[in-house]
């Protein structure tokens, strides 16, 4: 995992999907701590999983003074997503993946996007989507990676930056909520059970 820069990653710009605004990434962390899920694509429905999953710990972020912020890579798919209501939390675009670049987020190749698609970790978050009638598309930027970005108020350390492997990689609940160091009260999505082929709930 390289060594994250927030000095140089916090100059990157954002756009605010309430209000059209650009701004700089670091003002997210400047008066408190925050949780920088960058998503893959709006339309992934394993993405809007994720969402809906990691959104979950929100009460308790908000109630420890921390805040939950979304990050896209591009618009196609926003509208869709916030009406939906897959992510609780205000949500922000890199047009230019600036952010995606400088945190070690890949890019998959045309070749590589499809294995990593069918790949078991995949299938087993599908499952979970599926199970939880959570739906999605092939619309958009397929090939790029998301991750996340955990940093303490002021950008005083970064507290976590995990990037996927894997389009199926998340975070566990629990690791956000320990490298917070605060306590959550939440329940992780059911977990299929899956054999080689076949995932159920």
């Amino acid at each position: 995992m390289p060594n994250v820069d927030l000095a140089r990653v916090g100059k990157n710009l954002l756009r605010s999907s309430d209000t059209g605004e650009s701004i700089e990434l670091q003002s997210l962390w400047q008066d408190q701590p925050v949780v920088l899920f960058f998503l893959r694509r709006f339309g992934c429905q394993v993405c809007r999983w994720m969402a809906s999953e990691v959104s979950k710990l929100e009460p308790d972020l908000k109630a420890s003074g921390v805040t939950l912020v979304g990050v896209g890579p591009e618009e196609v798919g926003l509208k869709e997503f916030q009406e939906a209501g897959f992510f609780k939390g205000p949500i922000y675009v890199d047009e230019q993946k600036k952010s995606y670049k400088d945190l070690g987020f890949k890019r998959y190749s045309a070749l590589s996007v499809v294995p990593a698609a069918l790949g078991k970790k995949v299938r087993d978050v599908a499952a979970k989507a599926n199970a939880e009638g959570i739906q999605g598309n092939f619309s958009g930027d397929l090939l790029q990676s998301g991750g996340m970005l955990i940093v303490a108020k002021g950008g005083e350390k970064v507290l976590m930056h995990f990037i996927q492997d894997s389009p199926g990689d998340h975070v566990p609940l629990e690791d956000i909520s320990n490298a917070l160091g605060i306590s959550a009260n939440v329940t992780a999505g059911q977990r299929p059970v899956c054999n080689d082929d076949v995932c159920t709930r």
